[in-house]
């Protein structure tokens, strides 16, 4: 088995745009039409299309769920040619499924790659996840804070009061005490319906996006997926796994999980050098969706490598063929 020490980012990263590119373009026909599955399906099969292509010894720890589950890109599956560097994948084909569908702001392709036993085998359970940009002194928030606490916390870190903090927060029944306790402290929310990896990702680009926190429970693979972004852009991430039942407790057991209320920061989720992209398929605050006109298509595509702390944003005009 190839060396983690052979895990050269700068070469890979490149190619990784590639697959998340690929997989936006696949579902680029599926925009508004309705059929989140089918979207999904074709995001999947270009993006392991695409991984196949590399020379990387790659296993799925991030995926679109267990064999039983998922006919590809399940967790355990291993992808690339088998010549290269063994790498963790964390992957989400369609991040806003619903999104595309509806064509609706902020669905991405979303990738990210690591050397071998360093992304967190997150069982597909939900997370509790709380983040914060760049610039802030450690644990200037928690998540042993109350909401409200956070809010302040952050306000004097910022030299202004609570009206100056914006909140991100997935809309949903399970998160109306925190929006109301987050509302009370004269902050204000931004609620994104889906795509919870672009709402921690929009704190890392507070200037642009206008959010400074993210805060909430959402799926535990996409936490990790985030905690990749801000480990290259800079930013402090908390998660702790949420269990709902026995089952859930015994799939985390079976990743190899065994602190089941351990709280994990963001170099936990992520414990090496990463690389991550991802394409707009529907435009957004982070990155432009899909483009078309007479022969051409066109996407947008942000890179990032955590070694060097780079940002790279990239449009790709292809011929439609």
């Amino acid at each position: 088995m190839a060396d983690a020490a052979q895990f050269h980012d700068r070469m890979l990263s490149l190619g990784l745009a590639r697959v998340s590119e690929a997989a936006a373009l696949a579902s680029a026909r599926l925009i508004g039409r309705g059929d989140e599955k089918a979207a999904d399906q074709a995001a999947v099969n270009a993006m392991r299309d695409q991984l196949n292509l590399l020379d990387i010894a790659g296993v799925v720890v991030i995926g679109e769920g267990e064999r039983d589950e998922a006919p590809m890109l399940f967790i355990g599956e291993e992808v690339g040619t088998g010549h290269g560097p063994a790498v963790d994948i964390a992957l989400d084909p369609l991040e806003g499924t619903t999104l595309t569908a509806k064509d609706m702001p902020n669905a991405l392709t979303v990738i990210a790659m690591a050397p071998r036993g360093t992304l967190l085998h997150a069982p597909d359970v939900y997370m509790e996840k709380l983040a914060i940009g760049p610039g802030y002194a450690p644990d200037t928030v928690t998540l042993k804070m109350s909401p409200s606490e956070r809010v302040h916390a952050l306000a004097r870190a910022k030299n202004g009061t609570a009206e100056d903090v914006t909140v991100c927060i997935l809309e949903r029944p399970r998160h109306e005490e925190l929006i109301a306790e987050v509302r009370s402290t004269g902050a204000a929310i931004r609620l994104i319906t889906d795509g919870d990896v672009a709402g921690v990702i929009h704190c890392a680009e507070a200037h642009l996006t206008g959010i400074d926190m993210y805060m909430g429970s959402g799926g535990a693979p996409e936490g990790v997926l985030a905690a990749a972004a801000l480990k290259c852009m800079g930013g402090q991430m908390y998660g702790q796994l949420l269990f709902r039942n026995d089952d859930e407790r015994a799939r985390a057991r079976r990743a190899g999980i065994q602190d089941l209320d351990r709280i994990y920061t963001r170099d936990e989720l992520v414990t090496a050098d990463v690389i991550f992209a991802a394409t707009g398929v529907t435009n957004g605050s982070i990155l432009a969706g899909i483009k078309r006109e007479p022969g051409w298509v066109t996407t947008e595509t942000i890179l990032m490598r955590s070694k060097t702390g780079s940002v790279r944003r990239m449009s790709y005009r292809n011929p439609v063929k």
